[in-house]
């Protein structure tokens, strides 16, 4: 197999890779969104046996309706953490519901001159995106916090890699319904609810050139057909590079079944471009919720034997 190499001419200098982690770094666990359900033990215990110091934010303990907190009060823990320069790195301890009505309160801009990494995936795409599209700032899609207990031990140690700088590669089984092709492009991506969520928003980020990654849950398949075929009509679809489909899980029909699987849908939107798709890419709400570095150039190549997904 042809393995995907870096494109002539192309890079990631453009965004900014935060440090990488060293063993006594302080990173912090705060909650921009929905409260969590118990306390963070497995996650602290995990964190500090990679050699990390954790601090918790004021969020971890509060709760206001569905929220860790107000929005006064998660605006201001998040906001802590990035003017704390010796912070390294801040985990979302959860998604649900929440980050979009904080986002535009917190000021963002230390992060440009003291570049930190930012960790979650769900409702934290709202991060992802704003931070790429205003900072051009590389953050990671992966476990949180609340997940830990239930998640893999690979996608923990493709969490810990990304961290900490070791390389990753994804070599993945085909779909029968991928379309082959080789791709390069920036990473961007995450939930597909929130990405339809912000179009047109501060938090919109240029999907042209890229490479998408999308994942959901609990969602009815009239709804994935909706929201794919928006982004669709937005443009955002036809000048990727590629497209990476992962979990799409608890996905739901109606008592009148709609006809066409998640791949079944996406693949009639996009049938007329060129690009790369890959499906079943091990990301999103699943216990094996591999790490992806969002903002870096990715290769993608697939073929009847295999996908290959690799940082150039």
């Amino acid at each position: 197999m042809h393995k995907a190499q870096p494109a002539s001419g192309l890079s990631d200098f453009r965004t900014l890779k935060p440090p990488y982690l060293k063993k006594g770094d302080k990173v912090a666990i705060t909650c921009p969104a929905k409260k969590l359900p118990g306390p963070m033990t497995d996650a602290i215990t995990l964190l500090q046996s990679w050699g990390l110091e954790v601090v918790l934010g004021e969020t971890v303990n509060a709760s206001y309706h569905q929220f860790a907190g107000d929005d006064e009060l998660r605006t201001k823990d998040l906001q802590r953490f990035i003017d704390d320069d010796t912070i390294k790195a801040i985990f979302a301890a959860r998604g649900g519901y929440g980050t979009v009505r904080i986002i535009d309160r917190v000021d963002f801009s230390r992060l440009s001159q003291h570049p930190k990494w930012i960790i979650g995936f769900s409702d934290i795409t709202v991060l992802h995106a704003h931070l790429f599209n205003n900072f051009n700032l590389q953050t990671i899609h992966g476990q949180m916090p609340v997940n830990i207990p239930d998640a893999s031990a690979t996608s923990l140690q493709t969490l810990k890699k990304a961290l900490f700088g070791e390389e990753i590669t994804y070599e993945i089984k085909p779909d029968t319904l991928n379309r082959p092709g080789q791709g390069n492009g920036i990473l961007i991506g995450g939930n597909l609810s929130l990405l339809v969520a912000i179009l047109g928003s501060s938090s919109d980020m240029d999907y042209a050139g890229k490479v998408l990654f999308i994942e959901d849950v609990g969602e009815y398949l009239y709804a994935i057909d909706r929201m794919v075929r928006a982004l669709d009509r937005a443009g955002k679809l036809k000048n990727l590079t590629g497209l990476i489909v992962g979990g799409f899980t608890d996905v739901k029909d109606n008592d009148i079944p709609f006809g066409q699987t998640v791949p079944q849908i996406i693949m009639e939107v996009v049938k007329n471009y060129h690009y790369p798709v890959c499906f079943n890419f091990p990301a999103g709400h699943i216990p094996d919720n591999r790490s992806l570095i969002l903002g870096r150039m990715v290769g993608i190549d697939i073929d009847d034997q295999s996908a290959t997904i690799i940082y150039t």
